[in-house]
């Protein structure tokens, strides 16, 4: 198996994320790498640059992560053709707010020479927001 096709380069992304192997994360990502994400949410927008994605992007994330409970994913789906790699997986965790995070997301990748360039990920912002952001509800007006 050659490991820099850029299924196994995703793949091992993945499994450095889920391990929190942070030295494998960053190898991952080509100097020049981008990440999208959609919505107006804190990690929403375009992310220049490894630097950025690993300290901006994922930061910025897992800052809304309470670290003293569980923090998972699990890839569901992974094919692609060419430099292209298109990933379904599942992730779960509990936001500082207390509220419980489980997301179906899914996200293309374009990798070259062995390193992720690019990422668009897609997932349900309304969820992240309320799960993560979101003040808790103050309780139903009265009436």
């Amino acid at each position: 198996m050659n490991t820099s096709q850029p299924k196994d380069v995703v793949r091992r992304y993945f499994d450095a994320l889920a391990a929190g192997d942070q030295q494998a994360v960053e190898d991952s990502w080509a100097e020049d790498g981008s990440c999208w994400y959609a919505g107006e949410l804190p990690i929403s927008g375009l992310w220049q640059g490894r630097e950025q994605v690993i300290n901006g992007f994922l930061a910025t994330a897992y800052a809304h992560l309470d670290p003293e409970c569980e923090v998972g994913l699990r890839v569901t789906n992974l094919f692609g053709e060419g430099e292209q790699v298109f990933v379904e997986w599942d992730s779960w965790a509990t936001g500082r707010t207390g509220r419980p995070y489980r997301q179906k997301n899914s996200g293309v990748f374009t990798v070259r020479e062995g390193r992720i360039t690019s990422m668009r990920e897609y997932a349900d912002t309304q969820h992240w927001y309320d799960a993560l952001v979101a003040q808790a509800p103050t309780g139903r007006p009265a009436g």
